[in-house]
Parts: structure tokens; C-alpha cells; sequence
């Protein structure tokens, strides 16, 4: 009897993804999703994709969240638009997907990438060298692609009909949405992306956090998620923009930060931290309780302010 396949697959939830699972499991190839996980994206839309779907498929979160931030850092072949190095991040994935390859006896990596669909990280120069980078030449199958790509050995050898494989090249996505009644799914999200690297406002905040700290960790990545960012030297005022987000400014207090608040007037929190490993200053303080005033409607122009700083 012939062996079935086992391949995994690179899995974000996205329609490239779930169509590149469903073409693979028409040539009868067991296919376990690989979802990842960074401080950038998470696994939410995956996994949305999985239930919506009602997908059997067994699959892995892999967390790389550290092994990603230091791409993110420094990437060997640079950032898209934003601060998104994606060339760097998919061969991230794939070496991680090579490990488990090898470990779990895999015959196959498998991907939804598109040929010049994003023209700077997918074109044919880029596809070559992510399977040459990573190790897995002869052993990467883009199902959507495939025809205008090198054979796999597996194709090679008969185990693959190639045939059965597309050729779908370039930005248009009309091919992909007549597949998605071909092949009856039911949900898929909009092809703008879930990751904070590829946003403008957040790229620009995460690059203002990178030149004043090199020593940057989740905490500090996860507030530039929320609230109004500003630097004064070597330091960061946050102010919430909400009440919600003035509460979760208090947890994400480190040792060292200052939290500062008015205690008559409602308003903004503001979050110090100093990047030079010591209490924020009297100036940042100070600079700090204007900036509160300027975005609080109900306490300009007073004088009778009282405001409650909280140090550990």
C-alpha cells in the first residue's frame, strides 16, 4: 500500500493558507498546521480559520516570540514598507518548520505563497532563496504556485502529481476567491494582515522605542500597544487614552517607572520609564504632569490640581 504524505504547513488563517491546505489534501497528503506566535501577531485568526472552517486538522502553536524580536532588531535582508522585515520572518519559520521536519519525521514543508503576489517578498528571486536559506530544497511545496515553480522531489519521483498542482502568479485574487466556493469555505479573513509590523503608527513607535533602549523586552513592546507615546531624552511618558487603558497602564508598571494621576480631576495616567536603568527624572515628571493637563479638557486653565505619583 502506498504511504501517505505527511507534510506541515504554514498556517496563519489567511485564504493563501486554506487554500494551500486544500489543494494539498486533494492529492491525499496529511497535512498538521504550523501556526506562530509573536509579541507582533499572535494565533487568534488561525485559529478562527480552524473552527469557522470546522478543519480536523491536528496543529502546533510554536512561540518565537524572542528568536522573531532580534529579526526584528537587526534583519539580514531588511524591512518592507514599516518596520515589517519579511523576508527574514518567513525564513524564521521555515527553519523552525525544518526542525520539526526532521524531528517528527515530516516528508514535506508546504506554504501558501503566491508567486509576485507581494512583489517585494514573493517574487521568484525571493522564493529561490528562502528555499535555499532555509535548507529545504527539494522539500518546499507552494501548492498555489507550484507549476511555475522547481519540481520537489517528491513531484520528481511520482509521490506528488504535479498536474493537480496550480499556477496561480500575481496580485489579482480573483483565482482565489472562485477556489473558495470550489473548495467550500466558509469563512476567511481580509487579506490586511494581523501583524503590528506592517501598521505605520505602530512601526514608528516600535522604531522610537529601538534607538533610545536596545535591551527592549515584551513588557515594553506590548505598550506600544495602547495609549499616547512620548520621549523626553532617554525617557517614555505614556498616557492612557481611556479609562480602560489608564488601568492597564498600572500593569505594565515596572520597578522603576513612575505613575502618575490626578486625584481631582478626571484625565489621563501617565506611565514614566526611564531607559537608562534609572527613576525617571524631576524634568521627565514634570513634563509628564503638562502633558496630562494638555489632555485633560476639565483641568486646563485650573490651578488646584492635586496629583498622586506612585513609585514601588
Amino acid at each position: 500500500m502506498k504511504k501517505q504524505i505527511k507534510a506541515l504547513l504554514l498556517f496563519s488563517g489567511g485564504l493563501d493558507s486554506l487554500l494551500a491546505l486544500k489543494v494539498a489534501e486533494s492529492l491525499n497528503i496529511s497535512v498538521t498546521l504550523l501556526i506562530f506566535k509573536s509579541y507582533f501577531f499572535d494565533e487568534k485568526i488561525a485559529l478562527k480559520a480552524i473552527k469557522e472552517n470546522k478543519l480536523k486538522n491536528p496543529y502546533l502553536i510554536i512561540d518565537f516570540s524572542k528568536k522573531h524580536f532580534q529579526i526584528v532588531k537587526q534583519p539580514k535582508f531588511g524591512y518592507g514598507k514599516n518596520m515589517n522585515p519579511c523576508i527574514d520572518c518567513h525564513l524564521l519559520m521555515l527553519k523552525e518548520a525544518k526542525k520539526i521536519k526532521e524531528k517528527e519525521g515530516y516528508d514535506l514543508i508546504l506554504t501558501g505563497e503566491v508567486l509576485n503576489e507581494r512583489p517585494m517578498s514573493q517574487n521568484m528571486s525571493v522564493l529561490n532563496l528562502l528555499e535555499k536559506e532555509s535548507g529545504l530544497e527539494g522539500y518546499l511545496l507552494r501548492p498555489l504556485s507550484a507549476l511555475s515553480l522547481k519540481p520537489t522531489i517528491l513531484e520528481k519521483e511520482g509521490a506528488i502529481n504535479r498536474k493537480q498542482l496550480l499556477n496561480i502568479k500575481g496580485r489579482s485574487r480573483k483565482v482565489q476567491l472562485n477556489l473558495v466556493q470550489k473548495f467550500n469555505l466558509q469563512w476567511f479573513p481580509l487579506p490586511a494582515g494581523g501583524c503590528l509590523l506592517t501598521d505605520p503608527q505602530f512601526s514608528l513607535k516600535l522604531k522610537d522605542l529601538l534607538n533610545i533602549s536596545d535591551k527592549a523586552d515584551e513588557n515594553d513592546i506590548n505598550l506600544l500597544k495602547i495609549g499616547r507615546h512620548f520621549i523626553v531624552q532617554k525617557t517614555k511618558i505614556i498616557l492612557g487614552r481611556n479609562q480602560k487603558e489608564n488601568e492597564e497602564l498600572k500593569k505594565f508598571r515596572k520597578e522603576k517607572d513612575v505613575l502618575i494621576e490626578m486625584e481631582n480631576y478626571p484625565g489621563p495616567t501617565a506611565l514614566i520609564r526611564n531607559y537608562q536603568n534609572s527613576l525617571p527624572s524631576q524634568d521627565a515628571i514634570q513634563k509628564a504632569k503638562e502633558l496630562i493637563i494638555a489632555y485633560a479638557p476639565k483641568a486646563k486653565g485650573k490651578n488646584d490640581i492635586i496629583f498622586h505619583q506612585l513609585n514601588i
